[in-house]
């Protein structure tokens, strides 16, 4: 702790020597490492805007970034060094361009600058906000702006007081969340444990079996999953499950996708009922969160508004009756504004002034949310809305099946017909019994009209380590092959 308060005053003041001031941007381009979280907290404890890249971009994507959020800093790591080598952004100058590690040309060497650094506190500490961009799987990304916050520096936000609250997070908390610093949930994770004085373990990627084994050695009271890493820790052998014991475990937290009621009912007949979930997203307009008792009673709910207050609206924007779908909005919830982009923010905003995620759904006679599916993913086949969510949930609590996508491709005579994408357990038994097999277990348990006509198999599905899956990229390779052969 004394390693990580002295780093990270140095790079506040090595920022403050760069002319940075309260507001400005600073970006991370780096994997996970031990001076992330450092540079991090340093950055905001000056009253900035942290960006963090993700490492999977090409340059010309880093540049869009580094241009679209006047980032007037960037750190990366020697493992970075590659692609940032023909960046383009005018934002940084060279000056400003610093990089963990042996430096390459066009950087400056990140611990010799911070060497220079005092390890006390600058004088006017105030607190910063991270500013995350989307994924940007519908084009190009774009950044959630959020008020900076007014509170004297050292008084948490109040979405860290209430992650406290909710985890019972303290001194006594070890943390692990087997994902990638530069998205929003592990980032923010890490850093709310370690202002309450909790330890976290960081590692560079997941392995089901190694996180089993790392939270035994560590000791890990909470963690954080997306139901990806669910699934693969279920397909382990149950020999290789029993090794692991788990005994400090007191609260799985899992969000940023959703989870299929079978595979969080696998889970909790494992690990008990210490699981809870949440929904919610880096727009941070509101919370929505269950704990493992709630939704044994109410099974497929992300649970209750804890921060905002939930409304489903028609595509007029006015809200709907109890236990009928429409858009999820936040009344009252934080506010928030897209980046460079206030047309983006207009839509994210219906006529009450109310936010929404884009997500759809229903709230029950009790007050729980029930997703139904993304607003851009739902299939109309012959005039039929289709939401693909329940056939991929279904699929997924299927033995064989790792991962799957369900989604619309062209039908002469319907518009859309269903397709799944599979990623199997084994892809070298993947063949058209197991597409029969499949498809008959869809048909099983699902009206035909939502089940998938045809299943191609894949090694791997688009899906980040956020837990999203990108499945706009699958849906636009059988698009554009279909308009490819419709050309004259």
């Amino acid at each position: 702790f004394a390693q990580y308060e002295a780093r990270s005053n140095q790079v506040a003041h090595l920022l403050r020597s760069l002319g940075l001031s309260r507001g400005d941007r600073v970006a991370i381009y780096m994997e996970n490492n031990a001076e992330y979280l450092m540079l991090a907290w340093g950055a905001l404890r000056t009253g900035l805007r942290v960006t963090a890249i993700a490492t999977h971009l090409a340059s010309d994507e880093i540049d869009y970034i580094l241009n679209d959020s006047g980032a007037r800093v960037l750190f990366i790591s020697e493992a970075m060094a590659a692609r940032a080598a023909d960046l383009k952004a005018k934002e940084t100058s060279d000056n400003c361009r610093f990089m963990l590690g042996p430096s390459k040309p066009g950087f400056l060497d990140l611990e010799e600058a911070l060497e220079k650094q005092s390890s006390i506190p600058v004088a006017d500490q105030s607190e910063g906000i991270e500013m995350l961009y989307s994924s940007g799987t519908t084009g190009r990304p774009k950044a959630v702006r959020k008020p900076l916050p007014e509170m004297p520096f050292g008084h948490p936000p109040p979405s860290y007081q209430s992650f406290a609250d909710i985890y019972g997070v303290d001194e006594n908390t070890t943390y692990f969340h087997p994902a990638p610093l530069y998205h929003a949930a592990p980032l923010l994770g890490h850093l709310r444990v370690i202002r309450f004085g909790g330890c976290c373990l960081v590692t560079q990627k997941f392995d089901a079996e190694r996180a089993l084994a790392l939270m035994d050695k560590h000791n890990v009271t909470h963690t954080q999953w997306v139901p990806t890493h669910f699934v693969r820790l279920l397909r382990l052998p149950p020999e290789v499950r029993k090794q692991y014991k788990g005994t400090h475990h007191r609260v799985a937290i899992h969000a940023a996708a959703p989870c299929p009621v079978e595979i969080k009912q696998q889970m909790l007949d494992w690990w008990g009922p210490i699981i809870f979930e949440y929904y919610g997203g880096s727009e941070g307009n509101g919370y929505v969160a269950i704990t493992a008792a709630e939704w044994l009673e109410k099974k497929g709910s992300v649970g209750r508004a804890k921060v905002g207050k939930l409304r489903v609206c028609d595509e007029q924007g006015d809200e709907v009756p109890v236990g009928v779908e429409g858009t999820v909005f936040f009344e009252d919830g934080p506010k928030f504004a897209y980046h460079n982009d206030p047309d983006k923010t207009a839509t994210a905003h219906n006529k009450h002034g109310w936010s929404t995620l884009g997500d759809v759904g229903y709230v029950d006679e009790d007050g729980y949310l029930f997703l139904t599916d993304r607003k851009a993913f739902v299939i109309v086949s012959g005039g039929v809305n289709i939401y693909p969510q329940e056939a991929e949930n279904l699929l997924s609590s299927h033995p064989e099946v790792i991962d799957v996508a369900v989604f619309g491709i062209p039908d002469p005579e319907f518009g859309e017909q269903v397709k799944a994408v599979v990623q199997p357990v084994q892809i070298d038994l993947a063949d058209s019994e197991m597409e029969t097999r499949l498809l008959d277990f869809c048909r099983e348990h699902l009206s035909h009209v939502k089940c998938p006509r045809s299943i191609d198999f894949r090694e791997d599905l688009p899906r980040q380590d956020n837990g999203k899956l990108y499945k706009r990229k699958l849906r636009d390779e059988y698009w554009s092959k279909h308009n490819e052969g419709n050309k004259p």
